[in-house]
């Protein structure tokens, strides 16, 4: 090598150790900045030296624990939304491209409206999670995250499906794409999964929200469900025919203590006054002071008369004498009530000459003269029998009817087919009533609104709807996703079972419906 080489070597080698000592002498000096950045102000005023240890230069030179990035990006799988996604983009110079991506999406056409129903409960359907879920708006089913690995990014990488919408946030997001969609033609989605309080009390939130209930008290969730299904049956942007009472049925389940069922047929009038009475409860309502909602449109009074009978097979002289006793004696309380029992008349048990059943049919008013007043019915139990009798002292603004075709013994369930004649329109009632609350009551003329049937036997039966539409008087039957026109006429030939009476206005002369 020549003498010029080998200065140039050397010359090269001194420039790379000088560099080297500058950089060395470089992280020194960072070093020494951030120690005297990591002096903090004490309660005194005065600096306080934080102790750090001096790490060798091979280790502040080593790349940056994985573990750390792991954890983050686990965070950002879980849950993208956490993120203020905007102020990144802005900070990245990306805010007018994704802001044209978020409000001209290609893949808005690709939402089948028909396959989404928001009324199940919103968890993945792969992880079973309820933390960030979505909903998918091509296929209706639910996923958990929309980050990387996410089982959302995952189906709409695999399925090639793109909008989804957050079930908690309300928010739309194009997938794997990762950008929030702005479209106004989206509303009529979030509408069905979040409607707003429009009319009612069950359709005003407001109404029961701030109801005070005891730490652990679940009775709550039945008016938090029953509301929230009103609000997606009188949802004016409602785009399915149709509306899923399934979180409404899951959350009878838990109250009633599975009392009632979805697998398993309950009886109707059972369910009724489990279901008024719980909602009554869990609004805050008590059995004599506190109203709620429910007995102000539903609950009535009446006054019950009870009078004890001696033992049938007493000798006659001896129960002449226990009538003579202050025991004996009829007495009188005031009760509510949030329905009337109509009792049937026996069915006959022979067959006719054709050797066909007779079914018998009954007037309305006929079964309604129990609350007359007058008319008394012996009640036996097991050691004591009782006359009792009724008089109607409040009429509520909805009567209810539940007319009991059924009789439990120890060995089967037995029903009573009897056809009740009612008319559809102008029942008055005044006469059940007490003479002295006869003038408090305006109005005591009802209209029927709603017919509930059952068919069939006893535990294999089936149940019919008939309601009133009230805008065009019309009836209409329902049986579960089946909806058809019927006649008035029709509905009298039915086994009515629950009846809804709505009692008129002082400005109603027509038949009114709900």
């Amino acid at each position: 090598m020549s003498g010029r080489s080998k200065r140039e070597s050397r010359g090269s080698t001194r420039g790379k150790r000088e560099s080297e000592s500058r950089g060395s002498s470089g992280r020194v000096k960072r070093e020494r900045d951030r120690e005297r950045e990591a002096e903090v102000p004490s309660s005194r005023g005065s600096p306080v030296r934080v102790k750090r240890e001096v790490e060798p230069v091979s280790a502040r030179e080593a790349p940056t624990p994985v573990v750390p990035a792991v954890r983050v990006k686990r965070e950002r799988d879980a849950d993208e939304d956490s993120e203020p996604e905007r102020e990144v983009r802005a900070k990245n110079g990306r805010v007018d491209s994704e802001d044209r991506r978020s409000r001209h999406c290609p893949y808005l056409d690709t939402i089948n409206r028909s396959v989404l129903d928001f009324d199940f409960e919103k968890l993945c359907s792969i992880s079973l999670s309820h933390i960030n879920a979505y909903a998918c708006l091509v296929c209706g089913k639910y996923f958990q995250g929309r980050g990387l690995k996410s089982h959302a990014y995952i189906h709409s990488v695999q399925f090639s499906h793109h909008v989804f919408l957050n079930l908690h946030t309300l928010k739309f997001y194009c997938l794997p794409d990762n950008y929030e969609i702005i479209d106004s033609s989206l509303e009529d989605i979030t509408a069905l999964s979040n409607v707003p309080p429009l009319r009612n009390y069950f359709l005003e939130e407001d109404n029961y929200k701030n109801i005070k209930r005891p730490p652990g008290d679940i009775m709550f969730l039945l008016v938090q469900r029953f509301g929230e299904l009103m609000r997606k049956l009188w949802n004016p942007r409602n785009f399915k025919a149709h509306v899923s009472p399934h979180e409404m049925l899951q959350a009878v389940v838990l109250c009633s203590k599975k009392t009632f069922q979805i697998t398993k047929q309950g009886d109707g009038v059972d369910f009724l006054s489990w279901f008024l009475n719980a909602l009554h409860s869990a609004l805050g309502g008590t059995k004599k002071k506190k109203k709620t909602i429910v007995t102000d449109v539903f609950q009535g009074s009446m006054r019950i008369f009870t009078k004890k009978l001696p033992h049938p097979d007493l000798p006659a002289e001896e129960k002449e004498q226990l009538l003579q006793n202050d025991e004996y004696q009829e007495t009188m309380v005031e009760s509510t009530f949030m329905y009337l029992t109509l009792d049937l008349p026996t069915a006959p048990l022979y067959k006719d000459e054709k050797e066909q059943l007779i079914i018998p049919q009954v007037p309305l008013f006929n079964i309604l003269a129990k609350f007359n007043g007058i008319t008394e019915k012996e009640y036996k139990t097991y050691k004591e029998n009782f006359l009792k009798r009724f008089q109607l002292t409040k009429l509520p603004p909805y009567l209810i009817f539940c007319i009991k075709r059924f009789t439990k013994n120890n060995f089967f369930v037995e029903k009573n087919p009897t056809i009740v004649n009612f008319p559809i329109t102008n029942v008055d009632l005044r006469e059940y009533l007490s003479e002295e609350v006869q003038a408090a009551h305006k109005n005591t003329t009802y209209d029927l609104i709603a017919n509930i049937v059952h068919d069939g036997k006893p535990s294999e039966g089936s149940y019919r709807i008939h309601v009133l539409h009230h805008g065009t008087g019309k009836w209409y039957e329902l049986q579960d996703l089946q909806v058809t026109d019927i006649l008035p006429q029709m509905i009298t030939l039915s086994e009515a079972y629950i009846q809804i009476w709505k009692r008129r206005d002082n400005d109603e002369t027509n038949q009114q419906g709900a």
